[in-house]
């Protein structure tokens, strides 16, 4: 025994010999990070993660409308495939950060991890809080402009592959709020496709009018001769995404169930409908974001369900035996969408897509 332990002593190199020494740690600076290894942050290179730049942008005006200052998000494709995300928001801030000497955009544009989401006398929910933030955007685009009207004044700044390039200016006088976000995706990262496609970015700008009701998303393709534009406004919010899932089935009940409640910060929406077909289709989201493996919120709403169908039943006398319903009684031919909007939601083991 002792014969062996000293031969694996001696087959065990040095830690001289191993060359890990302190010049070997590398400290990526900035955004550096993200380029490195992109796809740790937006899940991939691909055409996902090229969308995921769009939803990522998007997600920050949504929050302006969930804290009540914004109604409108309007997102252009340019010729050259650049985006641009506008909102009538308040505008990001650009006063002078005081712990990193630079304008407030700035610091959102380039810092990890940095925005008023954090706080929550700014934003009460965020859809982008577990996202991976604009700051990566602008890591993963060979330019991004932020433009900023703010009391009174047009500000603007440009950053090529998250570096800063032009300095904060102010430009002129205006009688509007807002941000405008533009950026170019880096071909040296997504080297399968720069290109958007329409249909991807609509069936998310309409998911986000459906979730968000009374808020107007539009989107324009400047790439064709012809200008194509699409508006998504829905005033009844999800009624109207349960109604849409079941325009070409046969409805049990004409008119959609919906229940909204607000209790110790948390906001739920619940709306449902049966269909004649034997399929379940039943959407969760939190703060915005498809919880497709479920959650407590899916869970709850699930285990609600059955339990007032069955009580309800029994005190009718509708049950055959006392025996109750099982949840998958309760679900056949169900559409529902289940929406929650939580302070600090908790997304265990999910990408948001």
């Amino acid at each position: 025994m002792e014969e062996n332990e000293n031969a694996m002593a001696a087959a065990a190199p040095a830690p001289e010999q191993t060359g890990y020494t302190a010049d070997k740690i590398t400290v990526l600076e900035g955004l550096e990070a993200v380029r490195k290894r992109p796809s740790m942050y937006i899940g991939d290179t691909g055409i996902r993660g090229l969308h995921h730049l769009v939803y990522e942008t998007v997600d920050n005006s949504i929050d302006e409308a969930l804290a009540g200052y914004a109604s409108q998000v309007q997102v252009t494709i340019h010729q050259d495939n650049s985006i641009s995300v506008q909102d009538d928001g308040r505008g990001i801030p650009v006063d002078m950060h005081k712990d990193l000497g630079i304008p407030a955009v700035e610091v959102v544009m380039t810092v990890l991890h940095a925005g008023g989401k954090f706080d929550h006398n700014s934003y009460k929910v965020s859809g982008g809080l577990h996202g991976v933030g604009v700051s990566c955007v602008n890591a993963l685009s060979d330019w991004m402009e932020v433009e900023v009207h703010r009391d009174g004044m047009a500000h603007d700044i440009r950053f090529e592959r998250g570096v800063t390039v032009r300095q904060l200016r102010t430009l002129h006088a205006v009688n509007d709020r807002g941000t405008k976000v533009t950026f170019h995706p880096d071909a040296e990262i997504f080297q399968e496709t720069t290109v958007y496609v329409w249909n991807t970015l609509a069936k998310r700008l309409r998911e986000l009018a459906f979730l968000n009701r009374g808020v107007r998303i539009s989107l324009t393709d400047e790439r064709e001769e012809e200008l194509r534009t699409e508006t998504f406004y829905y005033e009844g919010g999800i009624s109207e995404f349960v109604m849409m899932l079941n325009e070409h089935k046969g409805v049990v009940h004409p008119e959609v169930i919906y229940m909204h409640k607000e209790k110790d910060g948390i906001d739920v929406e619940v709306a449902m409908q049966y269909n004649e077909a034997f399929q379940v289709e039943i959407y969760s989201y939190a703060n915005n974001i498809n919880t497709f493996e479920g959650g407590t919120h899916m869970t709850g709403f699930q285990t609600a369900l059955t339990r007032t169908i069955n009580n309800y039943a029994k005190g009718a006398n509708l049950l055959k035996g006392d025996k109750p319903m099982t949840s998958s009684d309760t679900q056949e031919g169900l559409t529902a969408i289940v929406s929650v909007k939580v302070p600090d939601p908790q997304f265990e083991g999910q990408t948001k897509t």
